[in-house]
């Protein structure tokens, strides 16, 4: 079939479908969809596009295969389609072509008429025609909303819910933080551990590494910041017992376990993570320490080396003085000289 052949069947495709919207006298929206193949098994990404006055729409992820109701993806060469995706919220009647698992066409989307009402009878309200369309294609049916709601959770309503679908707080997903010894009942809080990687298999490690948190803004910030239980063993292996809080900070500083390696090799082992953290914003570092060790300062103490920092007492300024026949100096000398402004 030519390019205008196919374009011809699709606008009288697109005609019959229109025709058949109004004789139910359903809602319903029109638009494009396309389907490529997915690299996840028994899935395919299929697109929907919806271009109207006042605003363009576009979406695609991956939907299971078996949803597509009179699809096969199976027969080879180019197939004239029409298949169907039922959900809760209504259904989808698609017409086009498919070629080898790949195609497009034109679609029909008829809201189903007793699901806002149905929805409502569950206690999610404000269902527009807009916000029933979205949670079609996201998939938010009623089974899904009844389930959730028995899960007895804060501020959730119809956007949540919506949200819930988009990002994978599933029935299963609930179920196993809460095993996993973290009882978190705030849908905000659900998604964000969605969003971010807390999932119950990084709240059992964090737990095998030895370290029991089950705050759940504390495990949103490591995920946030990159503290993981690969950091917490190799901390504790160290000697070190950290906490939530100094585990965080040591992340948003730079304090990782390979810097505080290097600063074992210097000399400076089971130093404070207090002191540790503030090493890093002051920009005391292994390489800072070495160029003290060859200007003579074999191993200052960690209050001395932030004061060093915080005045700064530099390499240079060591050497300057070196220079005009100031040797010798103690590092509160050298402190003070900075303090004082003499340089």
């Amino acid at each position: 079939m030519n390019l205008k052949r196919t374009i011809g069947l699709i606008l009288v495709i697109a005609g019959v479908i229109l025709g058949v919207a109004k004789a139910l006298g359903g809602e319903s929206q029109s638009g494009d969809w396309t389907i490529r193949r997915s690299d996840v098994p028994g899935k395919v990404q299929f697109s929907l596009m919806d271009s109207r006055a006042d605003h363009y729409f576009h979406t695609s992820s991956d939907w299971p295969a078996s949803d597509f109701s009179g699809l096969d993806f199976s027969k080879p060469g180019r197939q004239e389609v029409h298949f169907t995706i039922a959900r809760d919220a209504g259904r989808f009647e698609c017409e086009g072509f498919l070629q080898e698992g790949e195609g497009a066409g034109l679609f029909h989307f008829m809201a189903d008429p007793k699901y806002q009402q149905e929805m409502k009878s569950l206690g999610f309200e404000r269902i527009d025609g807009d916000k029933q369309w979205a949670m079609a294609i996201h998939d938010v049916g009623l089974k899904f909303a009844r389930d959730i709601k028995a899960q007895n959770l804060q501020g959730l309503d119809t956007d949540k819910l919506i949200a819930f679908k988009i990002h994978g707080v599933t029935l299963e997903f609930i179920a196993g933080v809460r095993a996993a010894g973290v009882s978190v009942s705030d849908s905000d809080k659900l998604i964000a551990f969605r969003i971010h990687g807390v999932t119950p298999e990084f709240i059992a490690g964090i737990r095998a590494a030895g370290l029991n948190v089950v705050d759940s803004d504390k495990l949103i910030a490591f995920r946030i910041h990159g503290v993981s239980p690969e950091m917490v063993r190799s901390l504790k292996q160290a000697g070190y017992e950290p906490d939530a809080d100094k585990l965080i900070a040591m992340r948003i500083h730079g304090a990782t376990p390979e810097w505080v390696a290097d600063l074992k090799k210097q000399g400076y082992e089971h130093v404070d993570l207090d002191k540790l953290i503030a090493f890093r914003i002051h920009g005391v570092s292994p390489d800072f320490i070495g160029q003290l060790q060859k200007l003579g300062y074999s191993h200052p103490e960690p209050d001395q080396l932030i004061a060093m920092r915080i005045h700064g007492v530099t390499p240079d300024f060591i050497t300057h003085l070196q220079s005009r026949g100031m040797k010798n100096l103690s590092i509160d000398q050298l402190v003070s000289l900075r303090i004082h402004g003499i340089d």
